[in-house]
């Protein structure tokens, strides 16, 4: 199969890169081995920066709008609400299958197999799959090959993660038969970690916790009290899903004619909830770089798209990892509102 542009992962970010190059005039392989739709552990909630990119897309998957966030401790709460439009609570699946339904309609051709490391060749890129002649060829090659990206490895790309600096922070998340009860995402605090209740359906809600690891679903459950007694005679849907470590790092987000996307091309946490909303600009940089035939451009784009969510992201990661600072976030964020208000504006940009 010849291509212009192949991509290496199904996901958000892979099928909304594919949906971009379809949409720029280019012709496009997606290859993912899993069956539609993908399931991946996260907190679900679409930022409005994310919902506004999946409207240009043409992207408009089923959900629950939310207001903005509320930050709750047993003693402390503060809310802030969006200033430019709602959040989208969405389960994975929901979206993953809206995304793969508008790629198939733009003529994106999908490959159900498991890719090779994409490979440079005189005329440009080289994707096997299968075995035998079965393969793709392109001038381009993105991999959206996940957190742990085996492409980012092969191509020499991972930059390992000092965990003595950055210790290692994991995501489980499951959901639960339940009616909603607030119009706004909560991100419960405790002392080393951070649970995330999203309403994802009209009767289904999703919780997510970030933290160390180390201990299954339940027993960190057991540290936000509030959410527990929340869900005390909820049944569980489907299992727990877990991910991490979530912090990743990549040299750089081009090797000759591949290039990297989404988590693949670096990670700083889930703790603003900005993944998809990042990704998705990523993307749209990425395309336009290689439209404008300078892929070489591209790693620029992505510092300069990815800037605030890494500088707000890190920081605020960096001021959790310090008990004080931690214990005072949420209460500084009640006395100064206004404040709160600002930055949750500023991520949902």
């Amino acid at each position: 199969m010849q291509v212009d542009l192949v991509v290496v992962g199904g996901g958000p970010i892979g099928l909304g890169t594919a949906i971009e190059a379809r949409l720029a005039g280019l012709s496009v392989a997606l290859v993912e081995p899993r069956g539609v739709p993908v399931d991946k552990a996260c907190g679900e909630g679409l930022m409005p920066a994310a919902r506004a990119a999946l409207d240009r897309l043409g992207v408009h998957p089923h959900g629950v709008p939310f207001r903005g966030i509320h930050y709750l401790t047993p003693t402390a709460s503060a809310v802030a609400l969006f200033g430019r439009g709602d959040g989208l609570g969405v389960r994975r699946t929901e979206l993953s299958a809206a995304l793969s339904q508008r790629a198939t309609e733009l003529g994106v051709r999908h490959v159900a197999a498991r890719a090779s490391t994409p490979r440079a060749v005189p005329d440009g890129v080289r994707v096997d799959v299968g075995s035998g002649a079965d393969g793709v060829s392109a001038r381009w090659a993105v991999a959206a090959d996940g957190l742990h990206s085996p492409a980012r490895r092969a191509l020499g790309l991972d930059v390992p993660v000092d965990r003595h600096r950055v210790p290692a922070r994991y995501g489980l998340r499951r959901h639960f038969r339940l009616p909603p009860w607030t119009d706004l995402v909560e991100v419960h605090w405790a002392a080393d970690a951070e649970a995330y209740v999203t309403p994802v359906a009209a009767d289904v809600v999703g919780v997510a916790v970030l933290g160390p690891g180390g201990a299954p679903f339940d027993a960190w459950l057991d540290r936000f009290p509030a959410v527990a007694d929340r869900l005390a005679g909820a049944p569980p849907i489907g299992e727990v899903r877990g991910a991490g470590p979530l912090r990743q790092r990549a040299r750089s987000r081009v090797a000759g004619p591949v290039l990297l996307v989404g988590d693949a091309a670096g990670y700083v946490d889930a703790l603003t909830g900005e993944g998809v909303s990042v990704g998705l600009a990523c993307a749209r940089e990425l395309v336009a770089c290689l439209v404008a035939g300078r892929p070489q451009d591209y790693d620029r784009a992505w510092r300069r798209a990815t800037l605030r969510y890494r500088a707000m992201t890190g920081g605020l990661l960096a001021a959790t990892r310090r008990p004080v600072l931690r214990r005072a976030l949420v209460p500084a964020a009640q006395r100064a509102p206004w404040l709160f208000a600002r930055i949750v504006d500023q991520l949902g940009r």
